[in-house]
């Protein structure tokens, strides 16, 4: 089985966030760690890979089982996908590109497919959204460009055995579950808590400097800001407001002043 795990650095959850001159971007003297989503990803195909290899899944003749790690991002980036190879990803692929922080989701799945053209993989994998911005489109986008089935908030994947499927189970509202069976190639985006997070080990760091790390950029995958599908006009930081005004009365007399505050604050 052949796994693609799309990664991306989000500024640290404890990092300061400033925000570029233009207003329209993070800075890049932020702390930046891997989207703890994305995370779960890799580590869902990690399972996934030593479960084939644990059963002896592998069809006989075939290649063995492979992760690849990929990220589009500045050059920074190139941190997350060695801490990936670290933790037992196989090879990864960076994207690289100044102009990588201001790619919308479509742009970001328009250099992902780009960047895989001519690669065949059994799943490719996001993490449910990243933690910045919470858009949870990526993986959806990809599916799509690709003209692959595709399945959100993935709690558990199972390969179907002897048949190019797979199920997997996905929350839903209320507690539920649901659990689906899909063809391959397929695309899942899956949710926190898959599974207990790895840390990379020392010989794991040691292995990871002579894995291969292939290059590309968004100027030769043609993908620029221009393709984008939306436009970020403003990225500020909320100002400190003094605190809460409490609402006295009956329910009905504090809706009313509620409602009559609205209506005189709010701009239509």
């Amino acid at each position: 089985m052949k796994i693609l795990v799309c990664l991306k650095q989000v500024p640290g959850k404890d990092a300061p966030v400033r925000i570029e001159a233009n207003q329209r971007a993070i800075r890049d003297d932020v702390p930046y760690e891997i989207n703890e989503p994305d995370l779960f990803a890799l580590e869902a195909a990690l399972r996934l890979k030593e479960a084939q290899v644990q059963g002896g899944s592998e069809p006989a003749g075939e290649p063995q089982s492979e992760i690849v790690a990929l990220t589009v991002g500045p050059a920074r980036a190139s941190q997350a996908l060695r801490e990936a190879l670290a933790k037992g990803a196989d090879r990864a692929i960076h994207v690289e590109g100044a102009e990588a922080p201001q790619l919308d989701a479509y742009a970001v799945a328009e250099a992902i497919t780009r960047a895989i053209a001519g690669e065949s993989y059994d799943l490719i994998l996001t993490g449910l959204q990243a933690d910045d911005d919470g858009f949870g489109q990526t993986g959806v986008i990809v599916a799509e460009l690709l003209g692959a089935p595709h399945a959100t908030i993935i709690m558990e994947i199972v390969p179907v055995a002897g048949r190019a499927r797979i199920r997997a189970k996905r929350e839903l509202e209320g507690g539920r579950f649901q659990w689906v069976e899909m063809p391959t190639p397929a695309v899942l985006a899956i949710q926190s808590g898959i599974g207990k997070l790895r840390y990379a080990t020392l010989m794991g760091i040691k292995q990871a400097k002579n894995k291969p790390l292939r290059q590309t950029t968004l100027e030769e995958l043609g993908v620029r800001p221009s393709l984008n599908r939306q436009v970020i006009e403003r990225l500020y930081v909320p100002a400190k407001r003094q605190g809460g005004e409490l609402l006295t009365g009956t329910a009905a007399e504090q809706a009313a002043q509620l409602a009559a505050r609205i209506r005189r604050e709010i701009p239509r």
